[in-house]
């Protein structure tokens, strides 16, 4: 992508070089860090025809994620695309309950996602064109972004103590338009023992054969 060869010439020009080392280095460092994965996390919701999960259901029958447009996920311009956060399962947990409080504090606010998703290898996601966003004020990074790549763009404003705007701590990634993936490279995440047995009743035998695991979070953050 054009903005990672501008980002890469300028390290060039700071750094004289790109410190770079071997996948298994890259593996070992995250592994010895209790703030890290290799795993990008991709959320989701029911809607007004399907429950939760039956929409993960439906999405692994499809081998498709569907990307979210400005109306439907926040994505600036024209592009639609695929979220994922860049967490730990620990971090994933965490960041479920916030939404929760959240909702809880404004029954105004719309459901982003429910502790219910996917999970991919980051270096697969990156493989297939996925990138971290831009934190950035949305006005001050589109002068600085081609138009096409506006989708990469999350709002960030600190500015107004009494409206902060700050969703760093998903660290987020994106998708450009749809994301097509390998059965085989998926991970399903689910919430607790309940949403599992409904999973495991539900889902084609087929699909639970060549699926690389399922992760349930209720353990991992009580």
């Amino acid at each position: 992508m054009q903005n990672d060869i501008i980002i890469t010439k300028i390290n060039l020009i700071l750094g004289g070089s790109v410190m770079a080392y071997k996948l298994e280095d890259w593996t070992k460092r995250i592994r010895n860090r209790s703030d890290m994965s290799g795993y990008v996390y991709h959320l989701t919701r029911g809607n007004d025809s399907l429950e939760t999960i039956d929409v993960i259901i439906k999405i692994l029958n499809d081998r498709k994620l569907n990307g979210s447009t400005t109306n439907s996920g926040f994505i600036v311009g024209s592009n639609k695309a695929v979220c994922f956060q860049d967490t730990t399962t620990y971090g994933l947990c965490q960041n479920t309950y916030h939404e929760q409080i959240l909702r809880s504090n404004d029954k105004k606010l719309k459901v982003r996602y429910r502790p219910i998703g996917l999970a991919f290898e980051k270096t697969y996601v990156y493989e297939k064109g996925g990138r971290p966003v831009i934190y950035e004020k949305t006005e001050d990074a589109k002068k600085l972004l081609d138009k096409d790549e506006w989708w990469r763009i999350v709002n960030f404003d600190l500015s107004n103590r009494d409206q902060i705007i700050d969703w760093t701590h998903e660290r987020e990634w994106r998708i450009k338009g749809d994301f097509e993936f390998d059965i085989s490279k998926t991970i399903v995440v689910l919430v607790n023992n309940k949403t599992y047995k409904k999973f495991i009743s539900k889902v084609d035998k087929n699909i639970l054969q060549y699926i690389g695991g399922i992760i349930v979070l209720d353990p991992i953050l009580t």
